[in-house]
């Protein structure tokens, strides 16, 4: 361990020379010049209208993949207008290639962003030069959306009230939008005129060039807003309370099979809804009574043969918006950088489902959010209804934290569950430091307390990243003591301090053979130990070494890491039915990555594993392949197989499968069918799922949803439900 750290220390140490490549933001901001105008325009795509012809053209980009700071080859212009009702901002995606070079594999909402052409615009009214709203399109006018702080918390669910329509063309393609000022936000002020931070960011998918307005290092992203440029001479209406009802109508068959009461077929009929009132640029109110989630993504189930729990994401529009405020903590990050301690003082997944996720109904919440250049507070209120063995159930959670200089913040979070029989609360303070624009530290101490049990616990992390264009170093120190339970939480594991350091090297030097097609070598390593609280004994060691990880010039990746691990089990330890005892083990397994280009009509990504495990051998593959001729119509088939030799404390051999297969299609971004089915050989239970949503006006929905799930109960009796539903939202914005 001193040795690690020696490393690291010295480093960090001798990559300030290097760190010239994360250039710090201009002096002097690039400019687009915004043209008030008196009349509507007809947002086609086209940009054909005479007021267009009044803009002149944007700076041009600066490209930021793969070479940084080079001329785009493939060049972008953007005009933007105003009226007293809306922003318009008109995109010119040239391209040489014209139609030929577009690539777009659905269209979701909120798409993958490496599978498809984009233009992402990024607006800072504030100028706080921290908080963005952005507003993406590919090019068949398939929206994405989210707010970010710091570029480091996002809320990609948010949805805001814009439009955009489309259209490709020989030389390109063309965006037009339009984006309500109610949507924007941005200060009242007595000045005439406002300049905003702004930036633009493009990716050309096809040879995976991306390019910006405003130049950003390639180790961030245009949401970083201290990088941005400047959107000068608007003229917005002053900000007026805005306000957002979406009542909803729903009515539901649901049949039932294997409960032990002979639970009957039921059919209901509901109303409720949900009211956002905007009371000023910064403090957002959102109310929801009778709450449903029938239209939200269902989970997959997952077969896990790690000791960490399984973390399934929130999938419901209500939480899913401004989580960022609420979702303090620590987790593995999705390049594996950070380690695999999970400490989240508040999981909104807590609130109106079980452990096994099934809803419990809601009958009354609500949240406020305030944000502004100095501090960001908010709290949520809910009363979960009281159904058979689950008691009513109230839950607070409050937060606040505070700026402190130009990226810096502290804040407190307190998260209280209440029920008849107990009272759990959870208090936390946290903070997160930029200490340069390649430094960052980010920390929280967590305690927990329960009345009915008189159990208190404690929790804590410290986490410090270094990242430039060709390091990237971390250390995660975090404690979890035994008796810690977040109740409106989730922490992957109990009694145990873990240290997690690692170093990713991004190398793409002179030295790099075939450059035509790799762009990249990035070797990594990431040693993990885990010691118990309560006895000090290291339980687990792994060090994960990844010698091979290209990058492909057109998005494909390869990687082989090599992980020698030892454990030592406390208590018994169940992986997909199979026991294996307490004691020492030491094994060693290897891992293969593996993605062709995700942009191509075919694509394949792979995931195996292969050696020694515990005491025995295990082989386990996870492949995905997905057809996508066309962004009407995709279909993803996903084979998971986990192969036991001898393992456990019976040496069982045995092999558990788990299938997968998925659809979407789409008349139109607006219209779409989307369905996926499962089958896991366990237990040999189905699970599906078919959704049909029409956007028949703007966030305003007709939902029909078919869904099926088998599962087992404690004692392992197969139990089964269906429901189908017909849900009518209606959103109207004053």
């Amino acid at each position: 361990m001193r040795k690690i750290l020696l490393l690291l220390l010295f480093s960090t140490t001798t990559l300030q020379a290097q760190d010239a490549n994360v250039f710090k933001p201009d002096s002097i901001k690039r400019v687009i010049e915004a043209i008030e105008i008196n009349t509507t325009l007809k947002i086609d795509g086209s940009l054909n209208d005479s007021e267009w012809q009044k803009t002149k053209p944007s700076p041009k980009f600066v490209q930021i993949e793969p070479f940084q700071g080079n001329t785009p080859n493939h060049h972008t212009d953007v005009r933007v207008l105003y009226n007293k009702q809306f922003l318009y901002l008109g995109i010119f995606a040239k391209d040489s290639l014209g139609r030929k070079a577009i690539r777009a594999t659905d269209f979701k909402r909120d798409f993958n962003a490496m599978q498809h052409d984009l233009v992402t615009l990024s607006f800072d009214g504030f100028n706080d030069q921290r908080n963005a709203m952005a507003f993406a399109t590919n090019p068949y006018g398939v929206q994405r959306d989210l707010l970010s702080f710091d570029d480091l918390y996002y809320d990609v669910d948010w949805d805001g009230l814009w439009k955009v329509r489309t259209t490709r063309i020989d030389s390109g393609w063309v965006a037009e939008i339009a984006i309500p000022w109610q949507t924007l936000r941005y200060p009242k002020t007595s000045d005439s005129l406002q300049n905003w931070g702004f930036n633009v960011f493009r990716n050309r998918r096809l040879s995976n060039e991306t390019s910006a307005f405003a130049p950003v290092p390639r180790s961030f992203t245009s949401l970083r807003m201290d990088y941005a440029g400047v959107l000068k001479n608007l003229q917005p209406p002053p900000p007026k309370p805005n306000v957002r009802i979406q009542p909803f109508i729903l009515t539901s068959f649901d049949r039932y099979k294997g409960f032990d009461n002979n639970k009957p077929n039921e059919t209901s009929l509901k109303l409720g809804g949900e009211l956002k009132w905007a009371i000023n640029p910064n403090a957002v109110l959102d109310i929801t009574a009778n709450t449903d989630f029938a239209q939200a993504d269902a989970d997959r189930q997952v077969n896990n043969v790690t000791r960490f729990s399984v973390f399934f994401p929130e999938r419901r529009q209500f939480f899913l918006e401004n989580a960022s405020l609420f979702g303090i903590g620590v987790s593995r990050n999705p390049d594996e950088s950070g380690g695999n301690m999970r400490i989240q003082p508040f999981f909104s997944r807590r609130i109106g489902l079980d452990d096994t996720g099934n809803p419990i109904p809601i009958d009354l919440g609500g949240r406020f959010v305030y944000r502004s250049s100095k501090r960001n507070f908010g709290a949520i209120l809910m009363r979960q209804r009281g159904i058979e063995d689950s008691p009513a159930t109230n839950f607070f959670v409050g937060r606040f934290s505070e700026n402190i200089g130009k990226q810096n913040r502290i804040g407190g979070l307190v998260t209280v569950k209440s029920r008849p029989e107990s009272a759990n609360v959870v208090s936390s303070i946290d903070g997160f430091f930029r200490l340069g624009e390649s430094h960052s530290l980010s920390t929280m101490v967590s305690h927990s307390s329960t009345s009915n049990t008189n159990k208190q616990g404690i929790s804590a992390y410290a986490q410090y990243f270094f990242v430039n264009n060709q390091f990237k170093i971390w250390w995660t120190q975090s404690i979890v003591t035994k008796d810690y339970d977040p109740e409106l939480g989730f922490v992957s594991r109990n009694d145990v301090v873990g240290t997690t350091p690692g170093i990713f090297w991004w190398y793409r030097g002179k030295y790099l053979p075939f450059k035509k097609w790799l762009r990249a070598w990035e070797p990594s390593i990431f040693p993990e130990f885990y010691h118990q609280v309560s006895t000090g004994k290291l339980i687990e060691k792994t060090w994960t070494i990844y010698p091979i990880w290209l990058n492909f010039q057109n998005g494909a990746y390869f990687g082989y890491s090599a992980t020698p691990t030892f454990q030592e089990l406390t208590e018994p330890f169940e992986p997909l039915g199979i026991t294996i005892r307490t004691g020492q083990y030491n094994y060693f397994r290897h891992q293969i990555y593996a993605s062709t280009d995700p942009s191509r009509v075919l694509n394949l990504q792979t995931i195996y594993n292969w050696g020694s495990y515990f005491n025995g051998k295990l082989y386990s593959g996870d492949w995905t392949l997905q057809f996508a001729p066309m962004p009407h119509f995709s279909l993803t088939a996903r084979f998971n197989r986990n192969h036991f030799v001898e393992v456990g404390e019976n040496n069982t051999t045995s092999t558990v499968d788990l299938y997968a297969l998925e659809g979407r299609f789409a008349l139109n971004p607006r219209v779409q069918l989307i369905g996926f089915y499962q089958r896991n050989s366990e237990n040999e239970s189905q699970n599906y799922n078919i959704r049909l949503s029409w956007e028949y006006q703007p966030l305003s929905y007709i939902y029909v949803v078919l869904n099926h799930r088998d599962f087992q109960d404690i004692q392992l009796k197969n139990m089964a439900e269906n429901h189908v539903i017909a849900k009518v939202s209606y959103l109207k914005q004053f």
